[in-house]
């Protein structure tokens, strides 16, 4: 603030003050502008004020011809030099301080004869008081020949320090009325500002829409600054359509005016530009739980004022709150949302036990769910070797066997760490079939944990880049704890199911399977062959060898039954020494030869060797309806024959034999 302004500002409050006691003249409404006056505490910031008044009134001595000769100059309250008239005067400088230093102790003009020049001149100096108390403001000093002064210089001088201190308190009154408009346009625009701050503040929370209050400060912010170039950059947890909402940079330079509203969440500032035309500032977007963003504002202003940053400052601080408050409002929102979802997620999982419904299901679910382009599930085939794409809507990679490791869903796999990608093509150093072959920018991926161990992952990809949320990627974990667990359910189910449908010894099928199935398959097939296979004289093997030897047979010819038969065959143990299997869709002909084969190695390859006898009963869609239960009587029929007839022999259920002899 310089002098003269200081000056106004005490006077201003002086005057205030003085109108509130006496209340002003109301016949004179200047009245109260010439009461005001200076007072001792403004005398140290006058000096700016006087020199001028001073400039001023000298100009206006041209009509005096008699005093043009005279020099003069200006002395402060403390009788220091302030103005002169031109540089020859210096050489009085210490002459009229002295002097004045005199009229300051009595008061009065103080005079000093001095010889300039070889004539005899006066010095002369005159105090300058106020208008209501008579205190000493400044001093005029004035030098004229002596012949002059005696003549009646000093009435004139003292005249003319009169007009002076009528040039100074116009110049006073000038500033005064200056500073006091200034003043009241100053508040007038602080209670526009406060009047717009809270309609913007009434709007914005009014708002618990994200998109409708970022839209709102950026309207408000630019009809304020309608020539300034505004931006709004966003962290990735946002996205909007917004064409100024823009997601931050992935790097900034330290000196960066958003880089440091970012990271120290204060407002920064920076001119740039020839001659420093421009002014950037940066507006941190923040609220109590941190920074989500920031403004990025260009003026052409390099003045930009204080006051002006201040108010940005509180719309982006009330933007902040607004947002962190519409911000919860969402998540409150999207957790009962992923609560429904994750309730009629478990429910559709819990359906079935099968692992291909699971599968399915979770697939279709996590698509509506995350609104993604694409799902991948993979799923370890430790037959293959390989990771199964079990479920994907792009069908050309459907049931590939993918290396372990390799891809973005092997290396989740391979490291059990989830994996979130905004830009594929930017940033992922690994290669990915699905994201390029389907041209997708976005993905989130993560392993399925199946009791503790990781048996596959998920992938969902999007074709914009920043798709995903980092909210999006821990629910994406979640929902895999979800499917994982009901996978874990099914997969122990079918465990289940397979140690109650298996014999524990040989490790065939159990009676009661092979029931079902020949009755299920009896319902869809034409045609089909029991073949029911004992080991003969079993009792006297146990009896020799004992009953674990007896055991190890059962295993051997176990295993080659099964290695002598179709992958579609069933094999089962029908109890005791005896076994059956059923051939689907094949005749008693067929059936045969597979028996024979049977019959043969295990002839050659038990040890100790043992012997075998069949019996086979076939059943087709000709016949009248045969159960189960006949169908297994035929066949210990024929078995029964083949005992009989001295063992290790196939034999045919006879009543078909017979039919056959009869229609060959």
């Amino acid at each position: 603030m310089s002098e003269q302004e200081a000056c106004g500002h005490r006077s201003n409050r002086m005057l205030l003050q003085d109108n509130v006691q006496s209340g002003g003249d109301s016949q004179d409404p200047a009245a109260w502008l010439r009461e005001t006056d200076i007072v001792s505490h403004d005398l140290p910031y006058a000096a700016d004020l006087i020199a001028e008044s001073f400039h001023e009134w000298q100009g206006g001595q041209a009509i005096l011809p008699f005093a043009a000769a005279w020099e003069w100059c200006v002395l402060n309250f403390e009788a220091k030099w302030i103005e002169h008239i031109n540089e020859e005067q210096e050489r009085l400088r210490a002459v009229w301080e002295e002097t004045g230093r005199h009229s300051l102790a009595s008061g009065h003009p103080e005079v000093l004869s001095i010889q300039e020049d070889g004539e005899e001149k006066i010095i002369l100096t005159i105090p300058v008081v106020t208008r209501t108390r008579g205190e000493i403001f400044a001093l005029l000093g004035c030098m004229m020949p002596t012949a002059q002064y005696e003549a009646g210089g000093r009435h004139i001088a003292e005249a003319m320090a009169q007009h002076y201190r009528t040039c100074f308190y116009h110049q006073f009154e000038h500033v005064f009325v200056s500073d006091l408009a200034g003043v009241h346009l100053h508040a007038e625009r602080e209670s526009n500002r406060r009047s717009l701050l809270f309609q913007i503040v009434q709007r914005m929370h009014d708002n618990i829409d994200v998109d409708a209050v970022l839209s709102e400060v950026i309207n408000s912010i630019s009809a304020m600054y309608p020539g300034a170039r505004l931006d709004l950059f966003m962290s990735q947890d946002h996205r909007s359509s917004h064409p100024q909402v823009k997601p931050l940079p992935p790097l900034w330079t330290s000196d960066d005016v958003c880089a440091i509203a970012f990271k120290d969440g204060r407002v920064a500032i920076h001119t740039s530009g020839e001659g420093g035309r421009f002014v950037e500032i940066g507006l941190p977007l923040g609220g109590k739980q941190g920074v989500y963003g920031v403004f990025h504002m260009v003026l052409d202003n390099p003045d930009f004022p204080d006051v002006d940053v201040r108010f940005l400052s509180m719309v982006a601080d009330t933007a902040g709150t607004a947002f962190e408050n519409a911000k919860l409002y969402e998540r409150s929102n999207q957790l009962i949302r992923e609560l429904r979802m994750s309730n009629e997620l478990t429910q559709r999982l819990n359906q079935s036990l099968r692992l291909g419904d699971i599968f399915r299901f979770a697939f279709e679910e996590l698509l509506e769910m995350f609104e993604a382009d694409y799902c991948c599930i993979l799923h370890l085939n430790e037959e293959k070797g390989g990771l199964e794409v079990i479920a994907c809507n792009y069908t050309p990679l459907l049931n590939e066997i993918l290396e372990v490791g390799g891809g973005l869903g092997g290396q989740v796999y391979a490291t059990g760490e989830s994996l979130i990608l905004s830009d594929y093509l930017e940033n992922s150093k690994v290669n990915s079939k699905l994201m390029e072959a389907t041209s997708s920018q976005s993905l989130i991926a993560t392993p399925l944990y199946v009791g503790g161990e990781i048996r596959g992952a998920i992938m969902l990809a999007h074709r914009e880049t920043h798709y995903f949320s980092y909210d999006n990627y821990r629910l994406l974990q979640a929902m895999a704890g979800h499917i994982g667990l009901a996978v874990g359910n099914a997969r122990l189910h079918a465990e289940v199911r397979r140690l109650a449908n298996r014999d524990t010894l040989t490790g065939l099928y159990a009676r009661h399977y092979l029931d079902e199935v020949i009755q299920e398959r009896q319902t869809t097939d034409f045609c089909g062959t029991l073949i029911v296979v004992d080991i003969d004289q079993f009792k006297m093997v146990n009896d020799t060898y004992g009953h674990q030897q007896g055991d190890k047979i059962l295993k051997q010819v176990s295993e080659i039954v099964k290695s002598s038969i179709r992958q579609g065959d069933i094999a089962a143990r029908w109890g005791g020494e005896e076994l059956a299997v059923y051939l689907p869709q094949l005749g008693v002909q067929q059936a045969a030869y597979v028996a024979e084969r049977i019959r043969k190695r295990v002839q050659e390859e038990t040890e100790p060797a043992v012997t075998v006898s069949c019996g086979i009963a076939e059943w087709s869609w000709t016949d009248d309806r045969v159960s189960v239960e006949s169908l297994f009587y035929r066949a210990d029929m024929a078995l029964y024959d083949a005992k009989n007839s001295g063992r290790n022999r196939v034999v045919m259920d006879k009543k078909k034999s017979e039919e056959r002899l009869k229609n060959p």
